[in-house]
């Protein structure tokens, strides 16, 4: 309701890694995610639009922060929304250098892919934990 009358386009971009080159098993497991994934943004699109908002899907493959960030170079939306998944830091950060130091901090708040974009996108990022 609130952003109806400003009549946005919600554009759902999903990001898959493409596994194909390791082995076969890896190429039938990518092709059920990349499948699965497809479903669950058409569902997604399907909730949206419920509430007479347009709505785009664009599946990616590929490293998720570059497509993500090509897409927001591209679209040039007003707010760029990511969930971040990651709660876990790698570990092992005191030897690194100081621009490593400060990834990784980003990585335990943000997750790496929400880091990323957070200091590249061309617009403002809102980053919503996953439950």
């Amino acid at each position: 309701e609130m952003f109806g009358p400003l009549n946005p386009l919600i554009m759902l971009i999903g990001v898959v890694e493409d596994t194909r080159d390791t082995s076969d098993s890896a190429a039938e497991l990518y092709e059920r995610e990349r499948r699965e994934f497809q479903a669950f943004l058409q569902e997604a699109a399907a909730k949206v639009s419920a509430f007479g908002l347009d709505v785009d899907v664009m599946l990616a493959e590929g490293d998720a922060r570059k497509m993500i960030l090509k897409a927001a170079e591209h679209k040039k939306p007003d707010l760029l929304v990511i969930a971040r998944h990651s709660n876990e830091p790698d570990g092992g950060f005191i030897s690194r250098s100081l621009n490593l130091l400060v990834d990784e901090l980003d990585y335990m708040t943000f997750g790496s892919v929400s880091a990323f974009l957070a200091r590249r996108a061309p617009c403002p990022v809102l980053i919503q934990a996953c439950p």
